[in-house]
């Protein structure tokens, strides 16, 4: 399994994603996460997410079915359910949770050595900032929310197994890739 999280900005999700589509061979898979919000789009229960109702979400914690929960706003919670992680695994798959720090965490605390994290981590938070700013997808003041949320999750680097600083993307793919097979093929 692999466990991956970052704060906003610092290239996680590319990283993953070119894992994912340019190295078949680790057979990775997104693990199916729940979320208690309503379908975007397109989106398909079973496929991006499972959909629960706040009720549904309530009664999984309660009963401790999530490896990792957090009820982001009000009513509105996102996990990942250990029967799911369980049931891709009996398939082959090399699970990918893409996940904030404190989920990160969590999942790690569960699997141990089965689970390999990777913290990905902006040059600085300067850089951090240019990197947000440049998506031009958020007004200033959520870029200010989103660096201040980063400067608490930095914090949470050293608690996991790698840390890769993605000063450049291509270095950086590239640590990751040889991170991911080293603990593969182990």
């Amino acid at each position: 399994m692999l466990i991956v999280s970052a704060p906003s900005g610092s290239g996680k999700s590319t990283i993953v994603q070119w894992l994912m589509q340019e190295h078949p061979e680790l057979r990775l898979y997104f693990s199916i996460s729940c979320t208690s919000r309503q379908p975007r789009g397109t989106e398909q229960n079973g496929v991006e997410y499972f959909f629960l109702t706040p009720e549904e979400f309530k009664e999984k914690i309660a009963a401790d079915e999530f490896l990792e929960y957090e009820e982001v706003y009000a009513d509105r919670f996102y996990g990942t359910l250990k029967q799911q992680v369980e049931h891709q695994r009996q398939q082959g798959q090399n699970v990918v949770f893409d996940v904030d720090v404190k989920g990160g965490v969590n999942i790690k605390k569960y699997y141990g050595d089965e689970a390999l994290s990777l913290f990905i981590q902006p040059p600085s938070v300067d850089e951090l900032r240019r990197r947000l700013v440049g998506r031009a997808t958020d007004t200033p003041e959520a870029i200010e929310q989103r660096l201040a949320k980063a400067a608490f999750e930095l914090t949470f680097a050293p608690q996991f197994d790698r840390v890769i600083v993605n000063d450049d993307l291509d270095t950086a793919k590239q640590e990751t890739l040889r991170v991911v097979e080293e603990f593969l093929n182990k």
